[in-house]
């Protein structure tokens, strides 16, 4: 690999721009959000549909949670490589396949009769998660440089709205219906609304970094992702000190090894090590995985918690899957009215000092729920203050992930961002499951409520971390206060 750090700031700022700003790109950053907002809704909705499905295709808890798993790994797999072929081909390309194969996905888990026909679609579904970071490097190609901060904070945003939204759409379904068919229907519609928007929208006008693709670098980088998040995701079901599990975290560092041989010999690489652990990019990637870890604890923690029955385990607010929306309906609005200011908060103090002040207010709401949990207002605070946080820290990461790289390879500095956010999220579930099934209730298996107020005191110390992190950056980078 060649090529000084310090190179990359120049490199970045000698790459010219497309005059954006001779046209509306409001159609465009719709579509764009429109798009997000549907791969996360689609990311969640399957979530609170596990125990039914057990009872569906009468299988086992462990078989089941390959639903969720094989979409997880998809888009571990997925990410890296759409971003950077979207840098090299085209992003709007990448957007409309990943759209495409969510719709096949979608459909083919609405017809599915089989538990295995449902994980294949989920695969499927799973590789659109690369939309988000193609859509923030599509921004970033496109968009005038006073707007862009502004409209990644929107498209990020996406991805706690979109939840809070899947969350909500299953609750409705599941009050009148048990079949899960209805829920994969109402995805398949939305993605191709999504898929309409961005082909009549969108316009490619960034530099594409041309090439050919370097097929051992993205074989070794599937194969070691497998192995890493296979390994983290069935650690509780398997054992963490199993045969099983420990291999696979064997296979992922040999992997990982050999893979990152391949890549800096190759003379045109799949991921630049610099992207990955750079003296820039390494701080905006610890911070994205440890906001992903905060994050994704929240989907099965408060899930689960709303669920829970007073009367019988002690805690919790006796809620539905639909109340488990609309509970999260503060943190879709306060989300969405944060992300959209957080531009003018990062020109008036740095992205760095925006993420950290997002990731503080994000882990204000963990510990909040971690002290009052008795009462829905509670709730409801914790959600209005987590998306406040939230809001802002993910607009203002989506930006420190990309704004020292050159232009043709935004796509993928977004891409391993967004790749190291969902290892964080997978590293969540499994320290909070384990924490649930370590504590539980004399004489049951029933988490106790200590299980989860610890929970939430670790998953809010994740994002005072990711808070250290951005202002360790931003003291180290006094300069990075403007958007490239």
């Amino acid at each position: 690999m060649t090529g000084a750090p310090t190179d990359v700031p120049s490199r970045a700022a000698a790459t010219p721009r497309p005059p954006a700003a001779a046209r509306d790109t409001t159609p465009t950053l719709l579509a764009l959000a429109a798009a997000g907002m549907v791969v996360s809704v689609q990311q969640t909705l399957v979530i609170p549909l596990l125990p039914r499905l057990m009872g569906i295709f009468d299988a086992s808890v462990t078989s089941v949670t390959w639903v969720f798993t094989a979409s997880l790994l998809a888009g571990a797999v997925a990410t890296p490589l759409l971003t950077r072929f979207g840098d090299m081909y085209g992003k709007k390309r990448m957007i409309v396949l990943a759209l495409v194969l969510l719709i096949i996905g979608s459909v083919l888990c609405a017809a599915s009769g089989t538990l295995g026909t449902l994980i294949a679609g989920r695969a499927l579904q799973g590789v659109s998660s690369a939309m988000v970071p193609l859509a923030i490097g599509m921004i970033r190609d496109t968009f005038p440089r006073d707007r862009i901060t502004t409209a990644i904070g929107v498209v990020s945003a996406t991805m706690g709205v979109g939840g809070g939204i899947g969350m909500i759409v299953t609750g409705l379904i599941a009050d009148r219906t048990t079949s899960h068919r209805p829920v994969f229907w109402i995805a398949a519609g939305l993605g191709a609304f999504a898929l309409v928007l961005i082909t009549v929208t969108a316009r490619d006008v960034g530099a594409r970094a041309g090439g050919r693709p370097d097929v051992p670098g993205a074989v070794l980088l599937a194969a070691w992702l497998v192995c890493l998040l296979l390994g983290i995701s069935q650690g509780n079901a398997w054992g963490w000190t199993s045969a099983g599990v420990l291999g696979l975290f064997g296979g992922a560092l040999a992997l990982c090894a050999v893979w990152t041989v391949v890549e800096l010999r190759v003379r045109e690489p799949l991921v630049r090590l610099s992207l990955l652990v750079g003296p820039r990019s390494l701080s905006a990637n610890v911070a994205s995985a440890l906001l992903g870890f905060s994050m994704f604890a929240a989907f099965t923690l408060i899930a689960s918690f709303v669920q829970a029955d007073p009367d019988l385990v002690g805690y919790g607010l006796d809620g539905t899957v639909l109340h488990v929306g609309l509970y999260m309906l503060p943190s879709t609005a306060t989300m969405l009215l944060s992300s959209t200011q957080s531009g003018r908060i990062s020109r008036l103090i740095g992205p760095a000092y925006t993420l950290a002040a997002g990731a503080g207010f994000a882990a204000l709401s963990y510990f909040w729920l971690a002290v009052f949990n008795t009462r829905v207002i509670d709730m409801l605070i914790f959600s209005a203050i987590q998306g406040l946080g939230f809001g802002v820290a993910y607009a203002a990461l989506g930006t420190l992930a990309v704004q020292h790289v050159p232009m043709d390879q935004s796509g993928i500095a977004s891409g391993i961002n967004s790749l190291v956010r969902v290892g964080g999220g997978s590293i969540a579930g499994a320290v909070t499951a384990a924490i649930l099934a370590g504590v539980v209730i004399g004489g049951t298996d029933v988490p106790a409520l200590g299980a989860y107020e610890v929970s939430f005191w670790i998953v809010g110390a994740g994002a005072v971390l990711a808070a250290a992190v951005a202002v360790a950056n931003g003291l180290r980078h006094p300069r990075d206060g403007a958007v490239l």
